[in-house]
C-alpha cells in the first residue's frame, strides 16, 4: 500500500465520519430538539455548537477538508487512475461542507447564541437542518467518490 492508497483510503474515512455526524443531526439530534420547548431547543443546541468547536470535531472537520485536497494533489502530480474522482470528491466537500458551513451553518449558529430563546429557535431549525442536510449528501458523495477511486485503482 503506497501514500496513495492510504490517502484514498483515509479521504473514505474522514467524509465518511464527518457525513455521519452531519447525518445524525439531520435523522435524530434536532428531530429531539424539535420535541423540546422552543426556548429550551434553542438553550440545547447552543451548548452542542459550543462543543462542536472542540478539538475533537473540529480535528475530523479538517482532515476531511485536507485529506482529500492532498489525495487530489498526490493523485494528479503521480498520474494516479481515479486521480479526477478524489479531485471531484476534494471538490464535493470543500464546497459542500466546509462552504456550506461558512456561509450558511456559522452564520446562523451565532445568531442563534445571540437569540437562545423561542424565536432564535423558530429563525434557525428549518434553515439550519436544510444546510445540514447538504453537508450530509456532500460528505457522503464524496466519500463515494474516494471509494470509487478506490476500485479504479
Amino acid at each position: 500500500m503506497d501514500l496513495w492508497d492510504v490517502l484514498l483510503v483515509l479521504t473514505a474515512l474522514v467524509t465518511g465520519l464527518a457525513g455521519g455526524v452531519f447525518a445524525a443531526f439531520s435523522t435524530f439530534v434536532v428531530a429531539g430538539l424539535r420535541r423540546l420547548d422552543q426556548a429550551d431547543a434553542a438553550a440545547a443546541m447552543a451548548a452542542i455548537n459550543e462543543d462542536a468547536v472542540r478539538p475533537p470535531f473540529m480535528t475530523l472537520f479538517g482532515a476531511a477538508l485536507v485529506v482529500p485536497v492532498a489525495a487530489a494533489v498526490v493523485g494528479l502530480v503521480a498520474g494516479h487512475d481515479g486521480a479526477w474522482l478524489v479531485v471531484a470528491s476534494a471538490v464535493v466537500v470543500v464546497v459542500g461542507m466546509l462552504g456550506v458551513t461558512a456561509v450558511g451553518n456559522v452564520p446562523l449558529n451565532n445568531q442563534l447564541m445571540a437569540h437562545r430563546d423561542a424565536g432564535g429557535w423558530a429563525a434557525f431549525d428549518r434553515p439550519w437542518s436544510r444546510l445540514n442536510h447538504v453537508r450530509t449528501v456532500a460528505c457522503a458523495a464524496s466519500c463515494a467518490l474516494a471509494g470509487a477511486a478506490l476500485a479504479v485503482g
